[in-house]
């Protein structure tokens, strides 16, 4: 356990997979969670399951792409706390199986809305209240792809590289306010509903789904959402109180650098 009990965090995208585990494991560590995400039924059902736990848990359904929602979601959630996040966890994010030569503008677009805008529409609102305070952890799901140009990914790789500069930056930026800004770039992640979406397009295209590449992997397995949401909780602790602006790698081995 990393010492985060009575934190309060907020997690976008959190209604299932990664989202829901990183939640899940704030949960177990003591934080009071707030629930984000634009899928209501799966927000709702996530919200009971983890309620059923005895966690102290709100949901608001937003769409971090929008400026406005975003700023009434942070509003209502302060409201319910008294006070803003000690801890904000952007891993909403959306992708597609797509190369320049069949990448709609709009699908492009979409992709960059949703993973680069939605990321600096939180940090826009939630830094300030941070550097205000003192203290504050931000942690941006990334990805290896944004780490290396990857084929079929051109939207999602652009997004990814374009959160990795920006964490780079804010943790310059925040360092002597006491607010921490780190990434996590999972690998080949399992279990969650990009990851089936990547696989229905994938075989679709003629590609291998996820589950016939895992031999490729270093460790032997693809990546749980556990995984990364175990880092997550390494990176928002004081075990990691020096560190800002890093991006780790959460692969198995498939990506080093």
């Amino acid at each position: 356990m990393y010492g985060l009990e009575g934190r309060r965090a907020v997690v976008t995208g959190a209604a299932y997979g990664i989202g829901l585990a990183i939640a899940s494991r704030l949960v177990k560590e003591g934080c009071a969670v707030a629930l984000w995400d634009i899928d209501a039924a799966s927000l709702e059902a996530a919200r009971a399951d983890l309620a059923r736990q005895g966690a102290l848990v709100t949901t608001h359904l937003v769409d971090v792409s929008d400026l406005g929602q975003t700023s009434r979601a942070l509003d209502a959630t302060i409201s319910d706390w008294g006070a803003a996040p000690d801890i904000f966890v952007n891993n909403a994010g959306i992708g597609q199986v797509a190369s320049i030569l069949d990448a709609t503008p709009e699908d492009f677009e979409r992709t960059m809305q949703v993973n680069v805008r939605g990321t600096f529409n939180c940090c826009h609102l939630v830094a300030p209240l941070m550097c205000d305070r003192g203290n504050g952890n931000i942690v941006n799901v990334a990805s290896w792809f944004g780490k290396s140009g990857r084929p079929m990914s051109l939207a999602y790789c652009a997004s990814k590289f374009a959160i990795i500069g920006m964490t780079q930056s804010m943790g310059l930026d925040l360092a002597k306010t006491g607010v921490r800004v780190n990434a996590v770039c999972p690998g080949t992640i399992a279990d969650t509903r990009m990851r089936e979406q990547a696989d229905e397009a994938a075989l679709s295209k003629g590609l291998l789904p996820a589950a016939d590449r895992e031999h490729l992997i270093p460790l032997g397995r693809l990546g749980k959402p556990e995984d990364v949401a175990r880092v997550v909780a390494f990176l928002v602790s004081e075990e990691a109180g020096y560190m800002t602006g890093q991006s780790i790698n959460v692969t198995g081995g498939l990506w080093m650098n």
